[in-house]
């Protein structure tokens, strides 16, 4: 084969990886002739038809470039044979193409689960600042909602008129020297709201003072700020809302596959983009009740300790939680899988070079490694690079894999398993009809790096307003004909 057919298919093994679907290795010639991949070398062959190997079952009667993705279109030959229920490759093909093998192994799947949440603030850290008793505001100091306050830091200054002729009695009382009469008048200053320190204030200089400076309780952020000078104030009247910052929430998104061994008091390390090389520690508070249906995940409540105060809400991080389930399974690199949006497949490798696709029902997955519920058996081997090419293959051969069985032999049915919406965010390159083009990020949930690839819309009426060169974030399912766009939520739009 020659250097340039090699990088050919390398650059398309490559491409069909990312993209999760099809390859084009069985369609490559070099400049000798046709070479098949299962030893069958056929003489100026003729093609049947050229197909797009990212969506195989399209089918073109002429050369050229494919409307799915930036690639030409690929030739498909007479004359190919191929076994009903595998597909048989030589050895010196498959090293050419990077096809590497896993075995099923069974062990503990590892417990810890990565996750991106946002930084919130602790809604149990919050002090509200009420108006003690009625009066008039004398004077506000100069803060605004969003200050940074320090414990003890001055809000506005009251008078109440009512607190004059109690402590005028109460200094009376003192004076003719009643201890029963000045208990019950000491009494009354307390009821009237008047705080500690302005009574032991009173007992000090033995001067009234109908005035009072109301002060921050705790440090924090100012939320709310509901006074102004020379407004009257009712007994209880909110004056303020301060919110602590000596911890702050972070609530992570943690896929519902994974969220098994999730529990309130397990240990949690979080890192921020914006404290590269920090790894702070902090503790599960929280795993609450509703899940989102849209990204199928369950909100996770981790509270971190925040002494410096550089943990800020609406930061994001990223978030690793060590859960507690050590269930003994059969495990299988993530990587292996191939997921079409209906069910998940992996490439049995067998002996004589020959693979078969076969259908699993996949658990929890962790750490790179993916639990096989059922459909393998330990010992087995899987192919864990160029999956996606043998699939292609087998799917233009029209092998089909069966539904796994589990241990009584009965099939299992998971049609009913509506496939997971994936999130990312990109640029419109071009938009035609029920598709558009779009420069996008990786979508983390499914694996994929960021590339430019073209999306099939559900319903045209989610580019409604979307053109070339907008920023959206959109969200895609997949299919058995690839990724499609259900959600579309646009960020900038181009002037």
């Amino acid at each position: 084969m020659s250097r340039n057919t090699f990088a050919n298919l390398s650059l398309a093994a490559l491409t069909a990886m990312l993209g999760g679907a099809a390859g084009y290795w069985l369609a490559s010639q070099d400049e000798h002739g046709a070479e098949h991949l299962d030893k069958t070398v056929v003489s100026q062959a003729q093609v049947l038809y050229w197909y797009d190997p990212m969506v195989p079952q399209h089918r073109f009667d002429k050369p050229g470039k494919s409307p799915f993705m930036d690639m030409d279109l690929v030739p498909r030959y007479a004359g190919e044979s191929g076994d009903a229920a595998a597909i048989s490759i030589d050895a010196g093909i498959t090293q050419n193409l990077g096809v590497r093998l896993a075995s099923v192994t069974r062990g503990q799947l590892a417990s810890q689960i990565e996750a991106v949440g946002v930084l919130e603030y602790n809604a149990r850290d919050v002090a509200v600042v009420q108006a003690r008793a009625g009066g008039f505001v004398e004077r506000v100091y100069h803060h605004a909602p969003g200050d940074l306050l320090d414990k003890g830091a001055p809000l506005a200054d009251l008078l109440i008129p009512e607190w004059s002729a109690a402590q005028e009695e109460y200094l009376a009382l003192r004076r003719i020297g009643e201890p029963a009469l000045l208990d019950a008048a000491r009494q009354r200053l307390r009821l009237a709201g008047m705080p500690a320190a302005t009574i032991s204030q009173l007992e000090r200089s033995g001067k009234v003072s109908a005035s009072i400076t109301i002060v921050t309780p705790i440090s924090g952020v100012l939320q709310e700020l509901d006074v102004r000078e020379g407004m009257s104030l009712a007994a209880g009247a909110p004056l303020a809302r301060i919110n602590g910052l000596d911890s702050v929430w972070l609530e992570v998104a943690v896929p519902e596959a994974q969220s098994t061994g999730i529990g309130v008091g397990q240990r949690a390390t979080a890192r921020l983009p914006a404290m590269p090389g920090e790894r702070i520690e902090g503790t599960i508070t929280a795993v609450l009740p509703e899940a989102n249906a849209a990204s199928r995940t369950l909100r996770v409540r981790v509270q971190l300790p925040n002494p410096q105060g550089l943990l800020r809400p609406g930061l994001t991080a990223q978030a690793t939680l060590n859960g507690a389930d050590n269930t003994s399974a059969l495990l299988i690199p993530s990587e292996a899988v191939i997921r079409t949006g209906r069910r998940s497949l992996v490439m049995l490798a067998e002996a004589g070079g020959r693979y078969r696709p076969v259908e699993v029902v996949t658990g929890r997955e962790s750490a790179s490694q993916t639990a096989v519920v059922a459909g393998l058996e330990e010992g087995q081997q899987v192919v864990a690079s160029g999956q996606f090419l043998l699939d292609s293959e087998a799917s233009l051969r029209g092998i089909v894999a069966s539904p796994p069985s589990d241990d009584t032999g009965h099939a299992h049915d998971h049609a009913q398993v509506a496939p997971a919406l994936h999130e990312s965010e990109g640029r419109v390159l071009a938009l035609d009809e029920n598709r558009v083009k779009i420069a996008h990020g990786p979508f983390h949930t499914l694996g994929m790096p960021g590339m430019t690839m073209s999306f099939a819309v559900a319903d045209t009426a989610l580019l409604h307003g979307v053109q070339a060169q907008d920023r959206i974030r959109f969200a895609v399912r997949e299919t058995d004909q690839g990724l499609l766009i259900e959600r579309v939520q646009l960020v900038e739009k181009q002037p």
